[in-house]
């Protein structure tokens, strides 16, 4: 049995041995991504002001291929749908940037909103908000979820606006994103506080009694998380104040205050905590 015949090598054919020879030799250009809106694939002039051979151009020269940049800036967009996606795609950059999100995450991002520009979802919509709800929903479903009030502090809408986005998204677009777990949000939260990591091992005891007796059902993920950072603080002797959880997970003290008692009272039940 021929399993395979005249298999085609797509490597290049030449060899590199470090990543210096590697950009040299290499005759393609940066990969396709959903950030841009013509998908990374058209031209651009650089910035720098300089000839194929790397000397200065003259005083005369550089006005000229200045005015060419300011053209070809303005073919790259040719109708208005082209000007919406590369505001929107330059938001999602923007804040996910702000938020130290992950490439995958921002490309999702951009995907989820061209999707949305396809099914004619944008109309009546702001695109601050639309394309922070794609943001969001990406981060949701790579599996790291962040509050919804960390979006709403590097976006230009509120926070409102951009809930009623997301379920819109969410509900048209069909994303099937299941409620986020307390526990995705420990890692997060305990870097930022930097606790140590029997804190963190603590605070994830605390979370994994609290879901067996179905106490996480129907509150906010963010604000047990926080909560029982802030108790396993208190069990490891490091006691952070509800201040200082509050201000780094974006939770209300008064969330923390009522989930660290309801964590604790779990814990003390099932025999764990004495």
């Amino acid at each position: 049995m021929i399993l395979d015949e005249a298999a085609i090598d797509r490597g290049p054919e030449w060899r590199a041995f470090h990543s210096e020879e590697r950009d040299e030799k290499s005759r393609v250009g940066a990969p396709t991504t959903q950030l841009m809106h013509d998908k990374g694939l058209s031209t651009t002039i650089g910035w720098q002001n300089k000839d194929a051979s790397g000397q200065s151009i003259s005083e005369r020269k550089r006005a000229r291929v200045q005015r060419l940049r300011t053209w070809d800036e303005r073919f790259r967009t040719k109708d208005a749908h082209e000007r919406n996606l590369k505001q929107a795609l330059g938001e999602i950059s923007r804040m996910a940037s702000a938020l130290g999100v992950s490439r995958p995450v921002r490309e999702t991002a951009g995907a989820l909103y061209r999707r949305a520009v396809d099914e004619n979802l944008l109309p009546g919509r702001s695109i601050e908000g639309m394309s922070t709800a794609a943001l969001y929903a990406a981060a949701r479903q790579h599996g790291t979820p962040r509050p919804l009030s960390e979006f709403a502090e590097v976006s230009r809408v509120e926070k409102i606006r951009i809930q009623r986005a997301y379920r819109y998204v969410s509900r048209e677009l069909e994303l099937q994103i299941e409620p986020a777990d307390p526990l995705q949000y420990i890692p997060q939260f305990a870097s930022a506080l930097e606790v140590s990591d029997e804190a963190t091992r603590q605070a994830r005891e605390l979370l994994t009694t609290a879901k067996a007796q179905a106490v996480h059902s129907g509150k906010s993920p963010a604000g047990l998380a926080a909560a029982a950072l802030y108790a396993a603080t208190h069990l490891t002797n490091e006691q952070l104040t509800q201040e200082t959880v509050s201000n780094a997970a974006h939770v209300s003290m008064v969330t923390i205050r009522n989930r660290y008692q309801e964590l604790l009272e779990v814990y003390a039940e099932n025999g764990d905590y004495a």
